[in-house]
């Protein structure tokens, strides 16, 4: 793996058992803070109000007896043992899962797809399928339908990730909090609860945009203080008070439970549900750790941590049926450490939280980079730890929400709630997405696929059903949350497909481009000229807009396509592609950069260098294949001079060295593998593949240039690579100009009225009140030309 992506974890090798322990320690404070908090308000969320604790502690012992089952069934033995096996060359979450079943099957509704990409070393594809998986590969392919209800399913999951984002730290900070009401009087604790919920909340929020790696150094080791915590707190419980607790631990008590508490029981369901909050970050920071390491930690600390805790809980309320306080966690406590026990929560709670919107950062700018988000400012925290990102404007709004949520519900009962439904979404989404991994990744007969998704579903859709119970006292937040975010995702990413739909059907031909001269009034002027397109291949509209307004372009013309590609991460070796726009004498090339779904793109300066890098190296190869196809024959020049990229190639230029000397590594197209996908165009000899392609043998090739001998490197480039290259390099030094689109979507006549709304509407409001494409790409204002485009779609 590459270390420069945080990839401390290589598969292929057995790490000592010192690295590992180290990993898991570490992820402690990432991974397992908001798990780790969730004794702090489940009896109480249960106890709320459904039922009560009689005399016979049936109600207790049932609680506990689904509290550990639950735990588990779901964090350990579907999360920890199959669900981390189904990352992403390491990464986990929703868009992991999404992003390896489309690399299986054609179900992505993303644009612009090549053959060039499932070329890359991340692109990895397991052996070939069983005849049942394709089948079902068969079915969900032809039915493109499902395409767009799985994408839609997607964004669910996203939806409530983000919503749980809101209302983690809400139920944490509060639920800690909430034990100040053992060290002051009922009618000061009801006052000040809130406002120090509030302050603790907004500090949180406003201590983002240092990143978690300032403080990270603390997180783990709060954690582990606060699992030695309960853990001891609750052996305490168990020795001091009811030994005889762990036979509550039989699944008969379940049904005893069931049995005398009936519906109320069943409602009940949604405070237990809580002790498993936190479990999908397990998968979703995977990629920061490795699966040894967070199978470990949970496995020999958290979990016992966790069961020992809610023991010890039953075990003291087994004995204490009338109290002064409400049943919650400090309860239990002795009153010698309440002080530091509460100190101690609040940290913990803190964590939990911290952790929590990282992750909620995190999916978010997945979600951009998958076309699925309106684009947003993303700033990266640590130039060494990969992934710690900060959104502005989402930590903003999540911090108003939460206090919103804080001050509007003022109780644990309904913020957990909303919380229980989010978290049982999610991992419902989780357990559809695993099954289809099953199937189409690990090449599994579809039998034990719906055996996963039965047995781990009904778990859940029982938890889910006693949620929606409590739509009326909370659970109406995620639901409302999650149709609004939704909502938007769908109609940006819908809107975002017809955009690239209307500029294939109306891009220009390159005998246009090649048409343009002083003929015609067209000047060259010095510089270079970077026109940003989403097209692969073609001339886009907006630059022959462009020609048409302003009668003159750039002396070197670059026409770039920056993508991302379903995988996490692209090694900067193979993230360009590169080829030439008509012949080696108009200066016209075309680039291709590829982003994984959690890679960091550049900012616009070392992007620009590198890009000339590139493409100079990209020179050198070219005149170099030249002359050994033509065996350095006296019409070499010539013909390069004359003719545009042969075969239509692009070549992946990359920055592995071979023995100290610059390597080049290329594709070649041993068959005619340019399509245009249905799409009327006409295509230029450099067109590669579009929307749905035509597998094309490849024959990869891995050369070096040794540059040590001036006689070899003058009969390898000759005099016109040589003008070629001082061509490019005195228009860099002229300088760069940033051709962009500045888009207006308007919907055809004759479409619907829930399109019209969609587009004229909701797309424009959002593309009007969010980050440019400018400040996405981080271009500066001096260097920026925006080209005004009308798209009817």
């Amino acid at each position: 793996m590459d270390l420069e992506h945080g990839k401390c974890w290589d598969s292929s090798k057995k790490d000592s058992w010192k690295t590992i322990l180290i990993l898991a320690y570490q992820s402690l404070g990432v991974v397992y803070g908001d798990l780790g908090i969730s004794p702090l308000y489940v009896y109480k969320s249960t106890f709320a109000e459904d039922i009560q604790h009689s005399n016979t502690n049936e109600e207790i012992f049932g609680a506990l007896s689904f509290v550990f089952w639950t735990l588990t069934l779901v964090p350990l033995f579907k999360y920890v043992f199959i669900v981390l096996r189904a990352d992403d060359n390491g990464e986990g979450g929703t868009f992991a899962l999404y992003s390896s079943i489309c690399r299986h099957a054609k179900v992505s509704l993303l644009p612009n797809r090549q053959v060039a990409d499932e070329a890359l070393s991340t692109y990895k594809l397991e052996q070939p399928p069983e005849k049942n998986s394709s089948r079902v590969k068969m079915y969900l392919e032809k039915h493109k339908f499902l395409h767009t209800a799985l994408l839609i399913l997607v964004l669910l999951g996203t939806c409530m990730v983000i919503g749980d984002g809101l209302l983690t730290p809400a139920i944490s900070v509060f639920s800690a909090v909430s034990g100040l009401e053992f060290f002051m009087s009922k009618e000061h604790h009801q006052y000040a609860v809130i406002p120090i919920t509030c302050f603790i909340i907004v500090c949180l929020f406003a201590l983002q945009h240092y990143g978690t790696h300032r403080v990270g150094f603390l997180f783990a080791p709060v954690v582990l203080i606060w699992l030695l915590c309960i853990s001891a707190l609750g052996l305490y419980n168990i020795i001091h008070w009811n030994s005889h607790v762990y036979q509550a631990l039989s699944p008969y008590y379940m049904f005893k439970f069931l049995k005398k508490t009936r519906k109320r029981g069943w409602m009940s369901l949604g405070g237990i549900l809580l002790c498993i909050t936190g479990s999908e970050a397990m998968f979703a920071d995977l990629g920061h750790f490795s699966y040894a390491a967070i199978q470990i930690a949970f496995t020999f600390l958290v979990y016992p941590a966790l069961i020992l805790a809610y023991m010890g809980q039953a075990a003291y309320l087994s004995k204490h049926h009338e109290t002064n306080y409400q049943i919650s966690f400090f309860v239990s406590v002795p009153e010698s450490v309440r002080w530091p026990v509460l100190v101690i929560a609040i940290l913990a709670s803190i964590v939990g939280s911290q952790a929590i919107i990282s992750g909620t950062f995190s999916i978010i700018n997945q979600s951009q980079s998958l076309g699925c988000f309106p684009r947003v400012k993303v700033v990266h925290t640590s130039d060494k730890i990969h992934g710690q990102i900060y959104i502005p404007e989402i930590n903003w709004l999540l911090m108003i929400l939460c206090i919103a949520v804080t001050i509007g519900f003022r109780d644990t009962k309904h913020i957990g709630n909303a919380s229980g439904l989010a978290v049982m979404t999610v991992m419902l989404v989780t357990t559809c997405l695993t099954a289809l991994v099953i199937i189409l990744c690990w090449h599994k007969p579809p039998i034990l696929a719906l055996c996963f998704l039965l047995f781990f579903g009904s778990i859940e859709l029982l938890y889910f059903s006693a949620s929606l119970t409590k739509f009326r006292e909370g659970a109406w937040l995620p639901i409302l949350l999650a149709l609004f975010l939704t909502t938007i995702m769908f109609v940006w990413h819908y809107a975002t497909i017809k955009k690239y739909e209307f500029d294939l059907h109306n891009k220009v031909s390159l005998e246009w481009l090649l048409a343009l001269g002083p003929s015609l009034g067209i000047a060259r002027v010095p510089g270079i000229g970077l026109v940003f397109t989403d097209l692969t291949s073609g001339i886009p509209a907006n630059f022959s807009r462009f020609v048409t307004n302003l009668p003159a372009f750039h002396r070197t013309l670059v026409f770039v396509c920056v993508k991302s590609v379903p995988v996490p991460h692209v090694p900067p070796a193979e993230r360009y592609l590169v080829g030439r726009v008509g012949p080696a004498a108009h200066r016209s090339y075309r680039c291709i950069v590829r982003y994984g779904y959690r890679d960091v793109h550049q900012d616009v300066d070392s992007f620009e260098s590198e890009l000339v890098d590139r493409l100079a190296d990209f020179i050198c190869y070219d005149w170099y294949k030249t002359d050994r196809t033509n065996l350095y024959t006296d019409d070499a020049v010539t013909s390069r001079s004359n003719e545009s990229t042969s075969d239509g190639r692009l070549a992946v230029i990359g920055t592995v060295s071979l023995s100290g000397a610059p390597a080049y590594e290329i594709e070649e197209t041993l068959q005619p593998a340019s399509v245009s996908g249905g799409f009327t165009s006409v295509e230029s000899v450099t067109d590669v593949i579009e929307m749905e392609p035509v597998r094309a043998v490849q024959r990869r090739v891995r050369f070096a240039i040794d540059d040590q001998s001036d006689t070899d490197a003058q009969s390898e480039i000759n005099l016109q690579s040589q003008q070629e290259l001082e061509d490019l390099f005195a228009a860099q030094q002229a300088g760069t100009a940033f051709i962009l689109g500045h888009s207006h979507v308007r919907a055809k006549q004759g479409s619907s009225l829930l399109k019209r709304l969609a587009i004229n509407f909701g797309y424009n409001f959002l593309r009007r009140n969010c980050r440019g494409p400018d400040v996405a790409l981080k271009v500066p204002p001096v260097s920026l030309l925006e080209v005004g485009m009308v798209y009817v779609v």
